[in-house]
């Protein structure tokens, strides 16, 4: 007896003297925590699969169609004029674009192939460019950008922090100090072209990333200058092929806005463009483009969203035609348990 009741005792917990019996971790009971809440358990039949393929599909295929439309209405033109920028007797090409005593003016001639209703946009494209890359992106200090008493916080700005003389830069870091510095200027009919500039980059990173008192100090005074220079009398906030240029790409082809030609161009029309090829694509075998471009209600042209509509749009009505076929040739009834497997009769008997 005395053996069963120390037992029972310490399986009670209550033989330590009348110490406190430890507090039970399981948790506290809710619908929730056990799953109990009330859900939607809908029986899939053939009828409501079939059903939902078919709107799916319905739905689907009109907004494909009416993308790719939307698409095919944008007229571009597009220039590749890195390697047409170079004199033919060159052979060097990186020592041609690295040597500041030789000019690089370039002109080149474009051909509207339609009507272009305006505004229209102006692009650079690089190809083969990397901006997403760690190191590159890293490069960077938003504090130093957006507050005039932080200039001389220069971190991760690395290799560009200061200049020779040991003065903090402004912008710091290699993504300011590789901005695109390309020019265009454009005529038509021996009329130029201008280009507005302005409300090419986004509204929040004008009035948030970039200080209104923040100026460009020190910047581009080193033996290697990697892009454009900066006024240095004109506030980040204004200079807005930088804040374009720093809100970096995702893959290593992109498109940066320019700026936008507000006249309508016919067809047939020939645009003359005077271009000074300064950017440096040679060293790292990339490529530039010059894109003239119309929008839509889509935007620019892309055929993808309208090919991916019509191909999940198509696949839906390619499984709802297969499911119905398969519903009528060899119809099944609704938990049937002939189906499961310990009800079938073994194979050959």
């Amino acid at each position: 007896m005395n053996s069963s009741g120390g037992a029972g005792s310490s399986a009670g917990g209550s033989g330590d003297g009348g110490a406190p019996r430890r507090a039970s971790r399981k948790p506290k009971y809710s619908k929730f925590t056990q799953q109990e809440l009330p859900a939607c358990k809908p029986i899939l039949t053939p009828k409501w699969v079939i059903s939902v393929f078919v709107l799916v599909g319905v739905i689907f295929v009109p907004i494909g169609v009416a993308a790719l439309l939307a698409s095919h209405q944008v007229v571009e033109i597009v220039d590749r004029y890195d390697d047409e920028c170079v004199p033919s007797n060159v052979t060097d090409k990186l020592a041609y674009i690295q040597n500041d005593r030789i000019p690089k003016i370039c002109e080149r001639t474009l051909t509207v192939p339609k009507d272009m209703k305006q505004p229209i946009f102006v692009y650079y494209q690089l190809n083969n460019f990397y901006q997403n890359h760690r190191r590159y992106v890293k490069s960077r200090n938003d504090a130093q950008l957006r507050d005039a008493s932080k200039a001389n916080v220069t971190d991760f700005c690395d290799p560009e922090r200061a200049g020779s003389d040991g003065k903090a830069i402004v912008p710091c870091g290699l993504i300011a100090w590789s901005t695109f510095n390309d020019t265009y200027i454009f005529k038509h009919n021996s009329n130029n072209l201008s280009v507005d500039k302005k409300d090419i980059s986004w509204k929040s990173d004008r009035d948030h990333k970039f200080g209104k008192d923040v100026f460009p100090k020190n910047f581009q005074q080193g033996p290697l200058k990697g892009g454009k220079s900066l006024d240095p009398n004109v506030p980040l906030s204004e200079q807005e092929d930088l804040i374009v240029w720093m809100r970096t790409a995702a893959l290593p082809t992109f498109r940066k806005l320019y700026g936008r030609i507000y006249v309508d161009l016919k067809e047939n029309d020939t645009i003359t463009v005077t271009l000074e090829n300064n950017y440096n694509t040679y060293s790292f075998g990339g490529k530039k483009k010059l894109v003239l471009s119309t929008s839509t209600w889509l935007g620019g042209k892309n055929d993808f969203l309208g090919l991916a509509y019509l191909t999940v749009g198509g696949l839906c009505f390619f499984l709802a035609f297969a499911f119905t076929l398969l519903y009528l040739i060899k119809p099944r009834k609704l938990g049937d348990n002939n189906y499961l497997s310990w009800n079938k009769s073994p194979a050959g008997h």
